[in-house]
This record gives C-alpha cells, structure tokens and sequence, in this order.
C-alpha cells in the first residue's frame, strides 16, 4: 500500500521495527519513526535512510512524548512496535517494563483514536502464560504465576495493551489488530537482553561458552523476521482482520540445546555448551515453559502465511550482521 497517508512505526529503529520500515519502503511508502533508542539503534535505518531519504523522517523521543505534537490527519496506518523486550530485561527492570509496556501503548491508542487511525498493535507469545495447551490459540485462556515473580509482569503488561487495543476497536475508537510473536529471529536482533538464538551466535562466534538456561530440553519455534513482517501490513489492510489477534510465528519445534547444537556447528565454532540452572542465570524460582508452540491456522485462514527461510539461513545472516557490527564500532 503506497497510498493513504503516512506509515507511523513506532519502536521502528529496533529489530523489528527496521525490517518492517525496510518493507513499506520498499513498496513506496513514506514513514514516520518515532524510537528513543533505548534498544534500538540508528545503525539499524541506515540502509532505509539511503535508499530513501525523501520518504524517512526520524524522531527521537518516547512514544507518549512526541505523538501528542503529531497531526494524526497525515497518517494513514500505525504499526506499534515500541515495547520493553527480552527475558534479561523484564527480570531486572520489571518496573521499566511494566511502564514502558502499558503507558506507552496506552498513548499510541490515544494518538489512534484521534483521527480513528488502523494500528497494529505488536503483543508476544509470552501473553500465553503457563498456557493450558499445546499449541497455543489465540482463543486459548491464560495462566500467570504469582505476582512475587517478576518474570509475568511482561505477560502480564502485555495482556492489558491488548485489552486496550481491542477495546479502542470493539468502541468503534480506531481500528486494531494485534499480533503475538513467536521467537522472531534474524539479522540485527542483538542477545543483549537474553534473546536466545543472537546470544548463542555471538558465544559462538567469539569462542565462548554458550550457555543454555535449565536442561536444554525445552522446545521453542523460531520464525525469521524476513519472513514476519510482510505479515504485519496485510493484516492491518483487511478490515476482517480489524478486532483480531494474530499468532505468528513458526510451527515446527526445536530443542534449544540442540539448537546450541546447531548453531556451534553451523559457525564452525570450538565454544563449549554450558548448562546454566535457572536459579543461577536468573533469580531463584524463575519460571520456564518447556513447550512454546503456535497455533497458526488463522493467520493462515486470514492471508496465507507461511514462513519460509530455513533456521540454518538465518544464522548465517544474523552471525554476518553480528560481525558487520563489530568491524562498524
């Protein structure tokens, strides 16, 4: 879609979000990002901001602070994408994330409804909880743990943007959509905040342990973000799809000591895999789910996704794009 008004990326310099900013240039759009740059990095546009200077504009700045000074009439789709993320994060800055998650989605809805604006709202599978069965529907109920661990704060941040984003829709505020991600992967995701595939790549890399969290036997499906993030816009521009969730992701499962199995020899790397107990890598009493799996018959229903780029293509780009930025510093 090239026509409509402006495309508003919030989050739109972190992994993600650059790849999609990528896309909707690509396809002639123009594009706002708004991005404080507390994850994501300008390094990560650079690509977008010389192909297509005369159709980027970047503001730096918190979400809540800089969508109050926008005229909403210039856009025509938001995609929200702007949140705190990673497992390392949410345990030691469960306060940022809690803040960052619910306030800032609570003013890009604000910001929605002023001109009834479609946004996309970006969720997790970790909204999931516990879970109560394999693999996880959209339609499924959800179990947290106690509030005294720290770890369902984010699920639990999450959950309340999507009560918020569907109720803008089921209000007749601003059109919505929101979609949970299952492990997405790929080139310039960082392990800085306790991603697991771009943590295992860099050990390997640079000849460390790679450390894997608890007995290595929990299962996991990871989905390249090449593959993801067509999705998002042609979710947005089916007004069936307005008032929904989405699941997406990968189906198939993998084991994450065999993925460290994977990516050792894929890297041709002589790093050793640790086991490292949850008490030790996080705090006492963590909670980890031993199957993290997709329902995706309605996104397939809705505009027939399928992901497509194999797990050992996606490590080699992301371990290119890990080396790029270490000759880059």
């Amino acid at each position: 879609m090239t026509d409509g008004g402006i495309n508003l990326v919030t989050g739109g310099a972190g992994f993600i979000g650059s790849h999609l900013v990528d896309l909707l240039l690509e396809t002639g759009g123009r594009v706002t990002v708004v991005d404080d740059l507390s994850t994501g990095s300008l390094a990560n546009l650079e690509s977008a901001m010389a192909t297509a200077p005369d159709r980027i504009e970047i503001l730096e700045g918190r979400v809540s602070d800089v969508l109050p000074g926008l005229d909403g009439s210039r856009f025509g789709r938001t995609f929200h994408l702007a949140a705190a993320v990673g497992v390392r994060l949410v345990v030691d800055e469960p306060i940022r994330t809690i803040e960052t998650n619910v306030h800032e989605t609570s003013a890009v809805l604000e910001f929605a409804r002023r001109g009834s604006v479609p946004t996309l709202i970006a969720s997790t599978s970790e909204v999931y909880g516990k879970g109560t069965r394999t693999p996880f529907a959209e339609g499924d109920d959800v179990v947290y743990g106690p509030t005294t661990t720290t770890r369902w704060s984010y699920a639990c941040s999450k959950a309340i943007d999507e009560y918020l984003a569907l109720a803008h829709d089921r209000e007749g505020l601003a059109p919505t959509v929101v979609v949970r991600f299952f492990n997405t992967v790929g080139p310039r995701q960082s392990g800085k905040y306790g991603m697991v595939l771009p943590r295992f790549v860099e050990a390997a890399l640079e000849g460390r342990p790679i450390e894997v969290h608890g007995d290595g036997k929990q299962t996991r499906c990871f989905c390249d973000v090449r593959d993801a993030v067509p999705a998002l816009p042609q979710l947005l521009a089916d007004t069936e799809n307005h008032g929904r969730v989405f699941n997406l992701g990968r189906a198939e499962l993998i084991e994450i000591g065999a993925l460290a199995e994977i990516v050792r020899s894929r890297l041709s790397s002589e790093s050793e895999i640790r086991r490292i107990p949850y008490a030790e890598a996080f705090d006492e009493g963590f909670e980890d789910l031993r199957v993290r799996q997709p329902d995706l018959g309605r996104i397939r229903k809705a505009i027939g996704f399928e992901a497509k780029i194999a797990l050992e293509t996606t490590i080699d780009d992301l371990a290119r794009s890990l080396e790029a930025r270490k000759i880059d510093q």
